[in-house]
């Protein structure tokens, strides 16, 4: 069983040796309601006090309604400098440009707002000097279940060893809202979407599979397709050597 207490004072000193070393002047996020950004946020407030988390909602209508909520909770209760940057706009404007010249496919469509938040965070962190801090856990990056160059894309993150199971039990102990921590994981991406439904398995296998290499026959077919499909993902582009 992990020593959360420990776990929280290991990985704050982390984050102020990181800013320490950079020079920078503090950490952006976003913030969106989930446990994964939640975790982030906490910590890093933990570590400083100049912390911005950024609510970026973009089409969906879930974005606006319980992810906002939530993640305005876990601002409110944290004492969190929080913004808000509305990017359904720029998303519509943007697939009307597509529509104009060529068409895209759906899951193209749903990967521009992670990309748009990850501009979004960098635009920012970079007129008021500030990292942006990573929030996707071991569980996501083994599946492969995160855009590439969108939400993967930041200067650190705090919590990439954790898996999502750990992910719960580390906000329990830090008394995170409950609404944060019962809701279903999503990425928010479309109406009604979740993480399990869309990957066809459960963190909780995920894990499993993870900690042990064991599970159902047809969970461990899925896990290790994705996982294999999406190793492009977790390496650092090609590069050509003379």
């Amino acid at each position: 069983m992990r020593d959360y207490k420990s776990e929280a004072k290991n990985r704050v000193e982390w984050i102020k040796e990181i800013l320490t070393k950079s020079g920078a002047k503090g950490i952006i996020f976003g913030n969106s309601g989930g446990k994964d950004s939640a975790l982030v946020g906490i910590l890093c407030k933990m570590a400083t006090d100049n912390v911005l988390g950024v609510i970026m909602p973009c089409a969906s209508k879930q974005n606006y309604t319980s992810d906002k909520d939530d993640a305005l909770k876990l601002a409110d209760k944290f004492e969190i400098n929080t913004k808000v940057v509305d990017l359904t706009d720029t998303r519509e404007s943007l697939l009307e440009q597509f529509e104009a010249n060529i068409s895209i496919s759906e899951i193209a469509k749903s990967n521009i707002a992670p990309r748009l938040r990850m501009t979004t965070l960098y635009a920012i962190g970079q007129t008021k000097g500030y990292l942006v801090a990573g929030t996707s856990n071991k569980s996501e990056y083994h599946m492969g279940y995160f855009t590439k160059w969108g939400d993967a894309g930041c200067d650190f993150n705090p919590i990439a060893d954790l898996t999502a199971t750990e992910i719960f039990k580390f906000l329990e102990y830090l008394n995170c809202p409950i609404e944060i921590i019962k809701k279903a994981p999503s990425a928010g991406l479309f109406d009604g979407q979740t993480d399990e439904m869309e990957m066809g398995v459960t963190y909780c296998a995920i894990d499993k599979y993870i900690e042990t290499g064991k599970g159902r026959e047809e969970d461990v077919a899925i896990i290790e397709r994705m996982h294999k499909t999406s190793e492009h993902k977790r390496s650092l582009p090609l590069k050509f050597e003379n």
